[in-house]
């Protein structure tokens, strides 16, 4: 795979922090009234006869057709770039008979996927004058591609203000369309383009949006959180930034001088189809960014194998020709195995927080007071004591969740409301407080959010609490004769401690498809992220929220990256949560050592986790052939920077290989390791006991044997650890280390 120089290298690192929040058909009928869907077809394009000028020719054509029987198709995309092939909307007998044509290698069904600072950038270690920002002009050289819901082009933050000149290798354009102008681009915005094909096929073509609001058929965002996490990445300086006078200050993106390309694959309320994600990628490959983002993931809930998986085909396609992937890890925490975004050569970024919160107080009829989050900014209660109530307590389980239509206007007219969170979106839940009467609301965490907090921008005096608290709230609501509170707002706070902290929501490992990689890679900003906003819509999204700003704070691994301020409650944080732990971009000028890994890195990987070479082929492009088994299979050779092994029973041990790869600013250094380890239930020896590297020695291997020391697996597995190569002179090069356990099949 190409290696970009050092510089860029570490700019693709830092980039990593794009916002990377998972957020999360309606076919046509064939020919005989067969419904028809959207299915995404991968092609030998070798095999494409020379009569045809292009791979679209063939596509459409009646010899291609033939192949398979039936009419010419129709694609609605052709991919060239990332993937070759085409999707198209046709009948399941159809796409059967397409799959033994001799030329189509693999199809699959298109799938909707959900979308999963002011401040930030600082807490990051990224400073104006001295660092990784001013060594690098700010990223000036760098084009960030964002897969998500487009761009609001009018923004500060998409200024190009005293930016140079476009890099020259730039290939991509502005897309026109309904709200926007090929002159919406500049030196900062230097491409949109919106891809609807596979959106159209699902829902029809439409420029309404499913839940019934304005949608754009161009580039223009109306959701709000394709601009959110562009400028979050690379927004230009704005003086004077805040959301309704919360977290005020100047916002920047985390390399404010890069380039921005928008690619609009998700569309507001309906998610992002699979067959649009994939040409982005193509698209934006094409182009010439330097880096994707993609705060995408999810699907059917269960996890596809890569070569089923778009994002990861895609992502290989754009990492095999030098672009660096970020993905966001899901929203889906603090649940286990259920992250996101599962391939090894996608950068998959968890969510943390930072040193800033927006705290509530609640304050009880009898003086007790309680702690909470809110960026609610209207008129405040002035301490002002009103009636407590909890619909839950005698009008079910809707009511206590304040769905729409569950409460009584009668039972909460002037009152606060407690209203527990779940199956609705928690702003939603203020609007039909505030329809039904209700003054104020306050929101209660149950077991599923446990104590992690989300601050949202409530349309009424609104503020959430955990789960403790909330249960507290409700005893004192129900056991006491006229309960009274009022909620005190407290604005923006800022050095938070402890910081950071993994964000409850933030998806967790294991890795569900292949345990030996480990999932989340790190974590990043991903709490109480200020960055621009939508015009289209107001700062909680809802259709009834007339308000419009022009910054919008968020919380999730999309921003990693909206606003939650504390972890589950009840253990601390493991690998599982964060990966190899908080990215430290101020540490990324001189790393030290990397481990680097190719194309025949990540072949002999999925050769050695069963994956077959015509499936392997789906994903790199080209033929493969994978040795004969010698051993069972298992992902954990692959050089990845983080160690991660599998014992099926008990007294068992496992050796894995790495090799380290010197770019330090020595070119001659010697590493010696430090093993750490959590429980003396496994042993970790490494071999050799140093690395020596000269300027004419760049590379050096070792090998890391983990034993687990029991006959039996212990109670408390999975086990804990970490390898430390050091030089001695300021370089310490850490590597996450993980045993579990698992009963055999």
């Amino acid at each position: 795979m190409a290696t970009p120089p050092p510089h860029r290298r570490l700019l693709l690192l830092l980039l990593v922090l794009i916002p990377t929040l998972s957020r999360g058909g309606v076919g046509g009928s064939g020919g005989g009234g067969e419904a028809t869907k959207t299915y995404i077809f991968r092609v030998d394009h070798s095999a494409k006869p020379s009569v045809f000028p292009t791979h679209a020719h063939w596509y459409s054509s009646a010899a291609f057709a033939s192949g398979a029987g039936g009419a010419p198709l129709e694609p609605l995309h052709v991919y060239d770039t990332v993937f070759h092939g085409f999707s198209a909307l046709v009948s399941a007998s159809r796409a059967d008979a397409l799959r033994r044509h001799p030329a189509v290698l693999a199809a699959f069904e298109d799938q909707v996927r959900t979308l999963h600072t002011t401040r930030s950038p600082q807490f990051l270690g990224l400073r104006a004058r001295l660092g990784l920002w001013s060594l690098a002009d700010y990223g000036s050289d760098v084009i960030v591609g964002v897969l998500d819901t487009g761009v609001w082009p009018e923004r500060r933050s998409l200024s190009d203000r005293n930016l140079p000149p476009v890099p020259s290798r730039w290939r991509g354009g502005c897309d026109a369309g309904p709200g926007f102008l090929p002159s919406s681009c500049n030196r900062k915005l230097v491409g949109a383009r919106f891809f609807s094909q596979g959106h159209a096929a699902h829902y029809g073509l439409t420029a309404t949006a499913s839940n019934g609001s304005v949608e754009f058929m161009s580039p223009r965002d109306a959701d709000g959180h394709g601009t959110h996490t562009a400028t979050t990445a690379a927004g230009s300086v704005a003086y004077d930034a805040s959301m309704e006078g919360y977290a005020s200050g100047v916002a920047k993106g985390v390399a404010p001088k890069a380039r921005v390309a928008a690619y609009k694959v998700c569309w507001k309320g309906a998610g992002c189809l699979d067959s649009d994600i994939l040409a982005g990628f193509d698209r934006a490959v094409a182009d010439g960014v330097d880096v994707i983002s993609v705060s995408i993931g999810g699907g059917n809930g269960v996890a596809s194998p890569f070569y089923l998986d778009p994002i990861a085909i895609g992502a290989y396609g754009a990492v095999s020709r030098g672009v660096f992937v970020a993905t966001s890890a899901g929203n889906e925490g603090p649940t286990a195995m259920s992250v996101t975004n599962l391939a090894p050569w996608l950068a998959t970024v968890g969510a943390g927080t930072i040193d800033r919160n927006f705290p509530a107080e609640i304050v009880l009829g009898d003086g007790r007071r309680m702690s909470g989050v809110s960026l609610y900014s209207g008129k405040p209660l002035t301490n002002t004591m009103l009636p407590l109530f909890y619909p839950g307590r005698s009008s079910g389980l809707s009511a206590s969740l304040c769905m729409e239509n569950s409460i009584d206007p009668s039972m909460v007219s002037g009152k606060i409301v407690i209203c527990d969170r779940g199956s609705s979106p928690r702003v939603a839940k203020g609007m039909v407080v505030k329809n039904a009467g209700g003054v104020a609301m306050v929101l209660a965490n149950g077991a599923a959010n446990g104590e992690g907090l989300v601050g949202d921008a409530h349309v009424l005096p609104a503020c959430s609490v955990g789960e403790s608290e909330g249960d507290t709230l409700k005893a004192y609501a129900a056991n006491t004769t006229n309960p009274t509170a009022t909620i005190n707002f407290k604005g923006t706070v800022i050095g938070i401690k402890p910081a950071p902290v993994v964000a409850s929501f933030s998806a967790r490992g294991p890795n569900g498809l292949v345990p030996e990689i480990l999932k989340p890679d790190f974590i990043a900003p991903g709490v109480n992220i200020l960055a621009a906003w939508t015009g289209a819509t107001g700062p909680t999204g809802l259709e009834s929220d007339p308000r419009r700003t022009e910054f919008n704070i968020l919380s999730g691994t999309s921003m990693a990256c909206p606003h939650a301020s504390g972890a589950a409650p009840g253990r601390g944080a493991t690998p599982f949560d964060y990966g190899a732990g908080h990215i430290n971009l101020g540490k990324a000028l001189d790393p030290g050592l990397v481990y680097d890994i190719g194309d025949d890195g990540y072949v002999a990987f999925m050769c050695s986790i069963g994956y077959e070479a015509n499936a392997i082929e789906v994903i790199t492009h080209k033929p493969v052939a994978c040795p004969a088994a010698s051993r069972s299979p298992s992902g954990s050779d692959l050089n990845y920077p983080s160690i991660s092994v599998v014992f099926y029973g008990g007294n068992q041990s496992k050796t894995v290989v790495r090799t380290a790869t010197n770019v330090g600013s020595d070119a001659s250094a010697t590493y010696k390791p430090r093993v750490e380890m959590a429980s003396d239930a496994v042993s970790v020896t490494i071999k050799p006991e140093k690395l020596v590297f000269s300027p004419t020695v760049k590379t050096q291997s070792f090998a890391v044997t983990v034993a687990s020391s029991s006959p039996s697996p212990p109670t408390s597995a999975p086990v804990y650890g970490h390898l430390v190569w050091s030089d001695g002179g300021g370089h310490e090069v850490r590597s996450p280390i993980v045993a579990a356990w698992l009963q055999p099949m």
